[in-house]
């Protein structure tokens, strides 16, 4: 069941995040093929990640958190998405890849579907014309919340990468912006 807006904040993330933005992403590091980072980060390894999404431009970093007690203090990350470089080359600026990660215990709230309509949102001011997103499969919630946001498939590349001692493939989904 999605959340009421009053019950979570999305906001731009920053240096107070950084610690609860490292547990989760190690969670999927540990626990699944998601990502093909193989080995947990420290929080100050984690940080020129941080730091290379600002509060504006194309590159940016949201986090959705469980409002607090009295509303206006933050509660417990529910989860997080960026949209970041997608190739280091200066033709390819106008192209992000995109990404979502859901605490485990908020999956299935819609958070994801929060923090996408606010970063494609926040993305439509900006010089973006594509978005890019790679899905390790099988994973049928991501399918889901990228279709929703306009995403169609566009290849996959088979067997790309090797973790828990089996191959994955990765399908890439491409979403035009602006």
């Amino acid at each position: 069941m999605p959340p009421e807006n009053r019950d979570v904040q999305v906001r731009a993330g920053d240096e107070d995040d950084l610690e609860a933005l490292t547990e989760l992403y190690n969670h999927y590091i540990r626990e699944t093929s998601i990502t093909f980072d193989m080995e947990p980060f420290t929080p100050e390894q984690r940080r020129p990640w941080l730091l290379s999404h600002p509060k504006d431009g194309p590159h940016r970093l949201l986090v959705a958190r469980s409002a607090g007690a009295s509303g206006d203090e933050a509660g417990p990350l529910l989860g997080y998405a960026t949209s970041s470089a997608f190739r280091p080359k200066a033709a390819y600026a106008p192209s992000v890849e995109v990404t979502a990660y859901c605490a485990p215990h908020a999956a299935g709230r819609g958070i994801g579907t929060l923090l996408y309509r606010a970063l494609f949102e926040a993305l439509s001011t900006e010089d973006v014309h594509r978005a890019y997103a790679g899905i390790t499969q099988p994973n049928e919630a991501s399918h889901r919340l990228h279709t929703r946001f306009g995403f169609r498939p566009i290849g996959t590349y088979t067997e790309v990468g090797r973790k828990f001692g089996r191959y994955w493939d990765v399908a890439w989904y491409q979403k035009d912006l602006g």
